[in-house]
């Protein structure tokens, strides 16, 4: 979609224009707090199978990557005073528009998951994700925006991860790319600024989007997050 990249290429330089000073105050606070490099390049696997390095402001210690789950609760010792505030606003994101710029990340598409403990345990379903740019935002990133508050007292906070919210991450990720437009882009990168100030608001407004779409029920009454998650599982799509 030609569209797509020009709205993409046209938003991430207006950003960044805009952005800039804030990520270079926030660099220099992340760098203050311990004198360690203030960005985190994180592996990630993107559209075709094919790695690349998400851009991130730091949120946790150097080092956390090789001693904890790649999710992580609310209270996790691994994530800085500082880092919990870059992550409650989502300015730790705001470097991932470099990786818009270069073609790894568009604005809106199925947020970018590891190999190991990710895309490497996806169904043949799941691999359908990597067909198109992972980005910055999408559905999932609005419903789960409290996912810390979710995984917060799990014994095993990876193993709740990857029953309660992995696959209804996947499957809103395998609906955006059903029924991706323009104006759908549009849409959740505006729904996903309202959802850090009125979540609620957020959520009701997408619920208008799933109706449109023909979401089903149960996907429906996932996205209002007003009932406690349940196990889902994506079965493969008939032959």
């Amino acid at each position: 979609m030609l569209s797509k990249r020009c709205f993409d290429i046209a938003f991430a330089v207006v950003a960044l224009a805009l952005l800039w000073p804030l990520v270079a105050i926030l660099s220099l606070a992340v760098w203050c707090q311990d004198g360690r490099p203030p960005f985190y390049l994180s592996p990630r696997v993107g559209r075709g199978d094919r790695d690349f390095a998400m851009i991130k402001l730091r949120t946790m210690v150097v080092g956390a990557d090789r001693i904890g789950a790649s999710s992580a609760a609310r209270s996790d010792g691994r994530i800085t005073p500082l880092g919990r505030f870059l992550r409650r606003w989502k300015l730790d994101e705001l470097p991932q528009f470099l990786n818009v710029l270069a073609g790894h990340m568009s604005v809106v598409g199925p947020r970018p998951n590891v190999r190991k403990g990710g895309v490497d345990g996806y169904t043949p379903a799941e691999m359908g994700l990597l067909a198109v740019r992972p980005g910055l935002t999408d559905l999932a990133s609005i419903v789960f925006a409290d996912e810390a508050e979710i995984l917060e007292g799990s014994n095993d906070v990876q193993a709740t991860y990857d029953r309660l919210i992995r696959p209804w991450k996947c499957r809103l990720g395998l609906l955006y790319i059903q029924r991706r437009t323009l104006a759908a882009d549009v849409a959740l990168t505006a729904l996903t600024v309202i959802a850090i100030v009125a979540r609620p608001l957020a959520l009701s407004l997408l619920d208008g989007i799933l109706l449109r779409w023909g979401a089903d029920t149960s996907t429906r009454e996932l996205c209002l997050r007003q009932e406690p998650l349940r196990h889902f599982v994506i079965e493969p799509e008939p032959s």
